[in-house]
């Protein structure tokens, strides 16, 4: 697993392995979100099998596809919601962490300075400065 920490309670990830799951939760996760459509992968690794191997580990999982169709502020919100409600740190994966780095920056704009969500993403592999203008909202604290 290519596990990479974005903040105390939020990572991202590249496509686990329902087999990775028991490891993450006695890694301290609570919460997995799978921002990856079923679509872009095999049946042994859709949402299905992923949820039970989720739930024999004791995780919540979520299931929130992004694509590009779905990559809005809507699929933000819904994702931080998710993460309010988790008890835990939460991991969110895709194809390479790259989606679900960008819903996180999403999720940021207006709470963190545009600056402080770039870095941070590209100080994990992400380089989100094309989403500059997006990102640019006055902050709330």
């Amino acid at each position: 697993m290519d596990i990479r920490q974005l903040t105390p309670a939020y990572a991202v990830s590249p496509q686990i392995d329902p087999e990775d799951l028991a490891a993450l939760a006695q890694a301290g996760f609570t919460t997995i979100i799978d921002n990856r459509p079923c679509s872009e992968i095999p049946p042994s690794h859709q949402a299905d099998a992923m949820q039970i191997a989720a739930d024999a580990a004791g995780l919540t999982f979520v299931v929130l596809p992004a694509t590009h169709a779905t990559l809005t502020p809507d699929l933000a919100s819904q994702q931080k919601q998710a993460c309010m409600q988790s008890d835990g740190p939460v991991l969110a994966y895709c194809a390479s962490g790259t989606r679900c780095t960008i819903i996180w920056a999403m999720m940021q704009a207006g709470v963190m300075g545009t600056d402080d969500i770039i870095q941070t993403a590209a100080d994990h592999g992400y380089d989100l400065r094309a989403m500059r203008g997006q990102l640019d909202v006055p902050t709330n604290g």
